[in-house]
């Protein structure tokens, strides 16, 4: 039997949370995966801080690129990885606050960040907007 994600959400394997469309929406984001992970028993934080990291990068792209709702999806997958989603409301037609205020060398380096920690990451646009998904391990 091919289980989707769907499906595994359904049997309580994966949490959605919605955050807030502002500065403090990372932070949160982090805090209630940290809070998913130990409740999955990975206790390591040499294989919980990669996951926050990814975490934190876009949640914050979804506040500084694009329009609310923003949503954090965790999911535990089949071995030892993590499936994590941030939802948006689709594209922004202006820069969100911080990235307003800062020089281009500044910013620029979420996807890049996610690229070097994932497994596989990619996004998806629908009618709703936009997702952001990236597969992470769970060992050290």
């Amino acid at each position: 039997m091919i289980t989707t994600a769907d499906d595994r959400a359904a049997q309580g394997k994966g949490r959605l949370w919605l955050l807030p469309h502002g500065p403090k929406s990372a932070g949160i984001a982090r805090r209630v995966a940290r809070a998913a992970l130990h409740g999955w028993g990975v206790a390591s934080d040499a294989a919980v801080e990669p996951v926050l990291l990814v975490v934190s990068e876009l949640v914050t792209n979804a506040v500084e690129h694009a329009l609310p709702p923003v949503a954090l999806r965790l999911e535990e997958a089949d071995a030892g990885t993590v499936h994590l989603e941030v939802q948006d409301g689709g594209p922004s037609r202006t820069k969100g606050t911080w990235i307003a205020g800062c020089d281009e060398d500044e910013h620029g380096r979420g996807i890049l960040i996610v690229d070097r920690i994932a497994t596989a990451h990619g996004s998806r646009s629908g009618g709703h907007g936009t997702t952001v998904w990236a597969d992470l391990p769970l060992t050290a």
